[in-house]
């Protein structure tokens, strides 16, 4: 009777034990949703002005300046992004565009005036450096939660603030962008507040920095990020003014005839 004992308190334990782990993992995948969903759906729609500061190792910064559009066809589902370059000269009216898929691979394109060319911009290439900064193409518009496996590995404070650790690895085996990522999700605002990430041989490459978050139109938004390339010593810091929220944004805004010819309502 003991020995049976013995095996019943093993097994119910067991079965805690896993109840607990599975628990876990659903925690950490409802904080990255709702934290991918309050950073990149904030509103229906947006509309910002956007200074970007590319920083190398010698202290030679690049300074580009933009208009972004964004659309949320659903929150946390599809989505489109619109960015419309101003300076400088060399990459002024390059147009940028993506239709974000929730269940399946985002389209992307880049118009390039120099050329009069409208590229589109493969699933291979969502990694690639975005107009020479530290972001990629997948950063601008996201990375979406259900791409990952997410952990939650504890939590702790971060500059004075509670938030949450979620480690994320890739459910692709052939993803290229990082093998793990560490995420502090503030526990507040559900908002990404840092993120490392590694490769595979368990290297640092890359830090996020959400360096300034401010409230506009009652809505709890980062209006200065950085991304900082540990290898190539180069930061990139991006600031976002004259933000505003449900817009009215339609999305025959977001086809290839607005690559070419901006829409003036929007882009002065």
């Amino acid at each position: 009777m003991r020995r049976i004992y013995q095996i019943t308190m093993l097994a119910a334990a067991l079965l805690l034990t896993l109840a607990t782990i599975g628990s876990a993992q659903e925690d950490a995948n409802e904080i990255m949703k709702k934290s991918h969903i309050n950073y990149y759906y904030a509103g229906d729609d947006g509309v910002a002005e956007v200074s970007m500061s590319i920083l190398d190792k010698r202290g030679k910064e690049r300074v580009r300046e933009f208009t972004m559009l964004r659309l949320d066809i659903s929150d946390g589902g599809d989505q489109m992004y619109y960015t419309y370059f101003k300076k400088p000269s060399d990459v002024a009216r390059l147009t940028f565009m993506v239709h974000k898929k929730a269940d399946g691979n985002d389209a992307r394109w880049i118009y390039v005036p120099a050329v009069d060319l409208i590229k589109p911009i493969s699933a291979d290439d969502k990694n690639s450096s975005f107009v020479g900064s530290d972001f990629t193409y997948e950063d601008v518009s996201g990375r979406h939660w259900n791409e990952d496996n997410h952990t939650l590995k504890g939590e702790a404070d971060l500059d004075g603030k509670p938030v949450w650790l979620v480690e994320s690895t890739p459910k692709d085996a052939g993803y290229s962008g990082f093998a793990k990522k560490l995420s502090y999700i503030d526990k507040a605002t559900y908002l990404p507040l840092k993120e490392e990430y590694f490769n595979a041989k368990g290297e640092m490459t890359r830090i996020f920095k959400a360096e300034k978050i401010d409230t506009i139109d009652d809505i709890v938004t980062v209006t200065v990020r950085s991304m900082q390339d540990l290898k190539q010593e180069r930061k990139t810091t991006v600031t976002f003014s004259s933000i505003k929220y449900n817009q009215g944004l339609t999305a025959d805004i977001f086809t290839e005839r607005y690559l070419k010819n901006p829409p003036r309502q929007f882009i002065k």
